[in-house]
């Protein structure tokens, strides 16, 4: 289902708003053979509006999509880096996980607690800033890591860190340690996770020495991954030239037909005239 800008809404959206939103809506819900798997991008898209997911957001997300408001919290309410409440122009989330943790993470939280006068998932009076404690940043050959709007700030301290908020909330440019060579909004990293791109995909370093230490070794060694596994029937799947495992064998995702009573619903496993238990 696809809302008509033009049609009655019960957001608090101006036209010009719920027609850019139902235009990117439509492109969301085109990439999936069902429209209501683009849920989870279209929350991005109208946090990337309201700067986090609004009660019009929701109403927009559950006409467009033809479900209920309360489908729509449930899944927002769900997931982390949906925001029930406006967030900062910057989250500035610190992974207090365990090696982060013993490098120096809890320290880092601690100071910029302290600092910014906010705690966890709370923004800073001017708005600049929401402080976040991340579980995993999947940095770890960094840590402790911060992270402002996902961008990479590694081996950092509490110095550091508290120097880093300053100059995010004097509006100076800040410089990621991998990544792309800028930080954007809030609003805008939304919209990317949208899955609209910005172009910075390929800006700055990717992989950096500590990342690819192992692969060094490996190549210096010699060190190969071994040959792929023969699937059932005894067919190389490296020789057959497929590049996934056939459909029902051992590793594939695809669909495969039903083969027991625990792949069919509830019932359907029953003989007709016998009840479902």
């Amino acid at each position: 289902m696809t809302a008509d800008p033009q049609a009655a809404t019960k957001t608090g959206y101006d036209a010009e708003t719920v027609a850019a939103l139902t235009a990117d809506a439509t492109a969301i819900m085109a990439r999936y053979p069902d429209p209501r798997s683009g849920l989870l991008p279209m929350l991005h898209l109208v946090q990337s509006v309201d700067g986090y997911v609004s009660r019009d957001g929701i109403l927009f997300c559950a006409e467009t999509l033809g479900i209920t408001a309360a489908e729509v919290s449930a899944v927002a309410t769900f997931y982390t880096q949906y925001k029930r409440h406006p967030n900062g122009k910057y989250t500035v989330g610190v992974c207090t996980n365990t090696l982060c943790a013993v490098m120096g993470g809890d320290a880092i939280f601690d100071e910029l607690s302290d600092h910014l006068g906010v705690g966890h998932d709370e923004t800073t009076d001017d708005g600049a800033i929401t402080l976040e404690r991340i579980e995993c940043n999947a940095a770890c050959d960094y840590a402790p890591v911060v992270m402002v709007n996902w961008e990479f700030f590694d081996n950092q301290t509490p110095e550091t860190a508290t120097a880093l908020a300053d100059q995010l909330r004097l509006g100076d440019d800040v410089v990621p340690t991998r990544g792309a060579a800028s930080v954007c909004s809030f609003k805008q990293m939304s919209r990317i996770l949208a899955g609209f791109p910005d172009g910075r995909a390929d800006e700055g370093v990717g992989a950096g020495e500590p990342t690819l230490a192992g692969l060094a070794i490996a190549r210096e060694r010699g060190w190969t991954a071994p040959d792929a596994p023969a699937a059932d029937g005894g067919a190389d799947v490296a020789a057959a030239g497929q590049t996934s495992p056939p459909v029902g064998t051992p590793g594939s995702s695809a669909e495969r037909q039903p083969a027991t009573s625990s792949d069919t619903e509830v019932g359907k496993d029953k003989k007709p005239g016998e009840d479902a238990k």
